[in-house]
């Protein structure tokens, strides 16, 4: 996600796991930063929520299950997913992340089927 955002919309994106977001990363959000969480797996998701708690102020955005219900009372807007496996849930956070990082690219009127400075390898045969 944080590529695809990048490479379409240039807003500089970054990706931590769940037990990643330590002093250092916290410290750096601010009300202006947007933060997205993926509450998908039920293993990790006290320590997602422990960690959309420490958002300092921070608009949060989270990807979750349709059965993850606490997650909603924390956080500013919510995308639920269909019930799945928690080894399948990952991948179906794919199509909202996608969506997130075309919209955004729309909204800052970049030509997201033109992305610049993209290597030759991956435009030209």
């Amino acid at each position: 996600m944080p590529g695809q955002l990048k490479e379409i919309s240039y807003i500089h994106a970054e990706a931590y796991a769940a037990g990643e977001l330590k002093h250092g990363t916290l410290a750096l959000i601010t009300e202006e930063i947007p933060v997205i969480a993926l509450a998908t797996q039920q293993a990790v998701l006290e320590k997602t929520l422990s960690n959309i708690q420490n958002a300092r102020g921070g608009s949060v955005f989270a990807v979750t299950q349709e059965g993850h219900r606490e997650v909603a009372k924390q956080v500013d807007a919510i995308f639920y997913l269909p019930p799945a496996n928690d080894l399948l849930a990952p991948v179906l956070t794919a199509v909202p992340l996608q969506l997130i990082a075309y919209y955004a690219a729309v909204a800052r009127n970049c030509a997201v089927d033109k992305p610049r400075n993209l290597a030759k390898s991956v435009t030209v045969e």
